[in-house]
C-alpha cells in the first residue's frame, strides 16, 4: 500500500477520534483542528513514526496529547492555559432535537469541563474510546496505575456533580 493510502487509512479509522479527544482536551475547536492538522501533516512527512508503534490507535492518541501539550507550553503557563479552555463547555455528543437530552448532554459537557485536563483526559480515553488502562498509559506516558487513578478520581467527581441530576430525573 503506498504511503498515501495507508496515511488516508489512518485519517478515515482515527480522525473522529483524534478530533473528540482534542477537543474535550483543548475545549476550542479552531485548536482542535490545527492540532489535528498539525498531527496529520508530521505523519505524511514521516511516515515511519507509525511503523514503530506497536498500537496504531494508542500511538495517534500519544500524538494528540504531546501536541496538545505543546500548545499549551506555545501558549504560557499551565494554569492560565486552563483558565482560557476550562471556562467554556464543549459538548463531545452528538446533536438531537429532545431538549431532554439536550439539557442532560449540556450538563455531563460541564462536568466534563470541570474536571482537571489530566482526569477528563484519561475519563475521554477510557469512556469514548474505550482504551484501556495499560493503553491510555502508553498513550499519555504515565504509568497505568496513575491512569486508573485519575479515571476513579474523575468518575467520582462527575458523580458528585452530577447528582442533583441523577435525583431530578429519578
Amino acid at each position: 500500500m503506498s504511503a498515501g493510502l495507508e496515511l488516508q487509512r489512518i485519517y478515515d479509522e482515527h480522525a473522529d477520534g483524534l478530533f473528540a479527544f482534542l477537543l474535550n482536551f483543548t475545549r476550542d475547536e479552531e485548536d482542535t483542528r490545527d492540532l489535528l492538522q498539525e498531527i496529520f501533516v508530521r505523519l505524511a512527512h514521516q511516515p515511519e513514526l507509525l511503523w514503530q508503534a506497536r498500537n496504531e490507535r494508542a500511538f495517534l492518541i500519544g500524538l494528540a496529547h504531546h501536541a496538545a501539550i505543546d500548545l499549551m507550553r506555545r501558549r504560557g503557563t499551565r494554569e492560565k492555559y486552563h483558565e482560557i479552555f476550562g471556562a467554556e463547555p464543549v459538548s463531545v455528543f452528538a446533536a438531537t432535537g429532545n431538549p431532554d437530552e439536550l439539557a442532560f448532554r449540556a450538563a455531563v459537557s460541564e462536568a466534563l469541563g470541570d474536571l482537571p485536563s489530566e482526569q477528563r483526559a484519561v475519563v475521554h480515553l477510557k469512556l469514548w474510546e474505550e482504551l484501556t488502562f495499560d493503553q491510555i498509559a502508553e498513550a499519555l506516558g504515565i504509568p497505568p496505575n496513575t491512569a486508573a487513578s485519575r479515571y476513579r478520581y474523575g468518575l467520582d467527581k462527575l458523580r458528585e456533580r452530577l447528582r442533583p441530576l441523577y435525583e431530578e430525573i429519578k
